[in-house]
């Protein structure tokens, strides 16, 4: 049996006529850049987040970038992330002109609040705590910190989106959060693309001028800008696919609640917390990360049987040399790199499928 660590083709099958029609649709009416789609699509995030304003982009990472310029961070200041993340977390900082400060992660790969106070310093400006696999950050000990210290919170929702803490939705917490709709994210687009949302009207409007090489009409520039924009084209396909996420973000807690349970008796392997495990938290599962012995045989093993898993960063972010962060000692987020390891995790899997995962799983620690 093959099982594929993701499945663009399957989904694109069960949604074929809707999306046909609607790319049909933008490309007749000449609908491209910054139309309708587009501003329909800000309306539906900030709905789903319980934000006042949505401000579409063209990827995660420059929501992140854009709302660290918006929030006025550059040289000399300081910014407190993780880095067991995607490498763009971090990026952004440096891009921004300022200088990352790096704490490790708990047992959920979420950033550890216990570690936040250690490392401010009067030239800490602002936190962006990852929602990692579908996970929230411990975001009222974050909250309360950084009301204490006066500092920005930019939350990075990239994997986050529908999640909650405390019945609260990923990016409503900070001043902006950070969305990513990259192809294989749970609501995914065509390519590239991305959001922020916000409470703040003056953060929001600095971002769409932004977006745009600071063009506030055809003919007045007030500010030196970007190109940000979300496709319209994307837009209208995300459009098409939002009313599906509540029922993909069901399905994806059921194929965890599976794995779970299949997988509970293996000693070798540490599962993520499991659905409704604590009330605290509504995970959505972007990802289905287990930390695993002898994790490179066991991949290894699992391509041999036809289940396509993914290492994401064997080298921790801190020690690539070209990014200048070994400095820092982080001991979880150093181990971690030697053991997790995501299995197949979207909602057109089949029961036959995950099945197949579990029982491959249980066969090489047997």
């Amino acid at each position: 049996m093959q099982v594929p660590f993701v499945n663009y083709k399957v989904q694109y099958q069960n949604l074929k006529k809707e999306i046909n029609e609607v790319i049909n649709q933008t490309l007749t009416e000449g609908n491209l850049i910054l139309r309708e789609d587009v501003e329909k699509f800000e309306k539906n995030l900030a709905s789903l987040v319980g934000a006042k304003y949505a401000v579409a982009l063209n990827s995660g990472t420059d929501a992140l970038f854009l709302s660290l310029k918006a929030a006025g961070i550059g040289p000399g200041d300081e910014v407190i992330t993780v880095s067991h993340t995607f490498v763009a977390s971090i990026a952004v900082i440096v891009h921004a002109g300022a200088k990352p400060v790096l704490v490790d992660v708990k047992d959920d790969f979420t950033l550890d609040v216990d570690q936040l106070e250690k490392v401010i310093t009067k030239k800490t400006k602002a936190i962006i705590p990852v929602h990692l696999n579908g996970r929230v950050c411990q975001m009222d000990k974050i909250m309360e910190i950084a009301q204490k210290y006066n500092l920005i919170v930019i939350e990075d929702a990239a994997q986050a989106l529908g999640a909650q803490f405390n019945n609260q939705k990923a990016g409503s917490f900070g001043l902006t959060g950070c969305f990513s709709f990259y192809p294989a994210k749970i609501l995914g687009a065509y390519g590239d693309a991305g959001a922020i949302t916000t409470n703040n009207e003056e953060i929001a409007e600095k971002i769409r001028l932004l977006r745009s090489h600071g063009q506030k009409t055809k003919t007045e520039i007030v500010c030196y800008g970007w190109t940000a924009r979300l496709d319209n084209l994307q837009a209208a396909v995300l459009n098409i696919k939002f009313k599906y996420l509540p029922e993909w973000i069901k399905r994806r807690r059921e194929i965890a609640q599976i794995y779970n349970e299949g997988l509970k008796n293996v000693s070798q392997i540490k599962l993520p917390p499991a659905p409704d495990s604590d009330k605290r938290y509504f995970d959505v599962y972007q990802n289905y990360v287990i930390r695993a012995e002898k994790r490179d045989e066991l991949k290894a093993y699992l391509e041999k049987q036809g289940v396509e898993t993914l290492v994401k960063d064997p080298i921790p972010n801190h020690w690539q040399k070209g990014l200048n962060l070994m400095h820092f000692h982080l001991p979880l987020t150093e181990q971690l790199a030697k053991e997790v390891i995501s299995l197949p995790m979207y909602p057109e899997l089949t029961q036959e499928q995950i099945e197949y995962v579990i029982k491959c799983v249980k066969e090489f620690y047997a």
